[in-house]
């Protein structure tokens, strides 16, 4: 089963997209978020064109696993997903994720630009991989 992974944001949104077998990422990309609802139909397309049978959102969560300031936006936006894909995203928590992020594209020699175009995509992927390892291995 093909599972996709959003890092949902303001400005962009990660999309993370494992192999046929739900084992490993295969396809990381980001995407422009200004709009929920755009934000939802091209994730919608993204769902349909690479065949994902579930998703799964990144939900912030504090450090002592109580709700983030932002939960309610994530929320809403969850149950506008739900709406437009048919599908119930799974909320997983997202903590440390972007700040593992940009370790990682640190440690790659990534910066400025570079580093904010794929930071997203690099969160999602991270966000998968927590959740396959957790419900699929």
């Amino acid at each position: 089963m093909k599972i996709m992974a959003i890092d949902y944001g303001d400005a962009r949104t990660g999309i993370a997209i494992s192999d046929p077998t739900g084992s490993i990422t295969g396809t990381a990309l980001v995407i422009p978020s200004y709009n929920q609802q755009k934000t939802a139909e091209k994730i919608r397309e993204l769902a349909a064109q690479h065949g994902a049978e579930r998703l799964v959102m990144g939900f912030p969560r504090n450090m002592d696993g109580t709700e983030g300031p932002r939960a309610a936006l994530y929320r809403e936006f969850a149950a506008l997903l739900g709406e437009v894909t048919g599908m119930e995203p799974v909320l997983w928590d997202e903590r440390r994720t972007t700040v593992d992020a940009h370790r990682i594209l640190t440690d790659n020699r990534r910066s400025g630009r570079r580093r904010r175009e794929t930071v997203d995509a690099v969160a999602a992927s991270l966000i998968l991989e927590g959740y396959l390892a957790f419900c699929c291995r």
